[in-house]
């Protein structure tokens, strides 16, 4: 797996992934940005929610669970001082479909966290604190 990071203007990137798609990186306008895209550690967090998102949704495809929505909202606290850390993430995910069973939400979520997210178990492993909760919507 490669990537590279081209600087551009300011603290603006273009962050270039192997497989050829690209994201425009940023910082805030007090530390030289210009805000055109999101900060580095907030990608980090949203690679983190779609990493764990695969996971769980892949779970619940492979035992024919009824899916027709999945949210995985990420929440982080940072180290005061430098460097600024993750030392905690929650991930809290919102799971709609039809007549789905609670178990089987709860097992993937269990098994994204503990087996197959490489993201959570690199940041666990890291010393953050990781924490999951879901809720299931009938839709």
């Amino acid at each position: 797996m490669k990537a590279s990071v081209k600087w551009t203007d300011g603290r603006q990137f273009v962050a270039e992934a192997g497989s050829g798609h690209s994201v425009v990186i940023d910082g805030p306008p007090d530390h030289g940005g210009r805000n055109t895209g999101p900060r580095p550690m907030e990608m980090l967090l949203m690679g983190l929610g779609a990493c764990t998102s695969f996971d769980v949704l892949e779970i619940l495809e492979k035992s024919r669970a009824p899916v027709s929505d999945c949210i995985a909202a990420v929440e982080a606290e940072r180290a005061d001082g430098v460097p600024s850390v993750f030392t905690r993430i929650h991930v809290h995910f919102t799971v709609s479909g039809s007549g789905l069973k609670e178990k089987q939400v709860q097992r993937a979520i269990e098994l994204s966290a503990e087996k197959y997210c490489s993201a959570s178990i690199m940041l666990a492993q890291g010393g953050v604190a990781m924490t999951h909760s879901y809720e299931i919507v009938e839709a």
